[in-house]
């Protein structure tokens, strides 16, 4: 069995090129997504919102169906 050597040089070598391209991949995906993050925070808090505003809807609409649920019907 032949034993493969590697020199520190070449190891050192491969360490800093593999560095620096996930460096560049990292600044090009930040380049182009960095408007899909600020559309994807302002749609998020958008369905935050209307959540909310639903939430007030169905608790209003409960309370209007507890209320009549309630009511005793008035003789005739």
């Amino acid at each position: 069995m032949a034993a493969h050597t590697v020199h520190a040089s070449h190891a050192t070598t491969e360490g800093t090129v593999l560095q620096t391209t996930l460096r560049a991949l990292e600044s090009f995906e930040s380049l182009l997504l960095g408007r899909g993050r600020e559309t994807a925070l302002r749609n998020a808090w958008t369905a935050v919102l209307e959540d909310r505003r639903r939430a007030v809807a169905r608790t209003e609409a409960q309370r209007v169906l507890e209320a009549a649920a309630t009511r005793r019907p008035t003789a005739t």
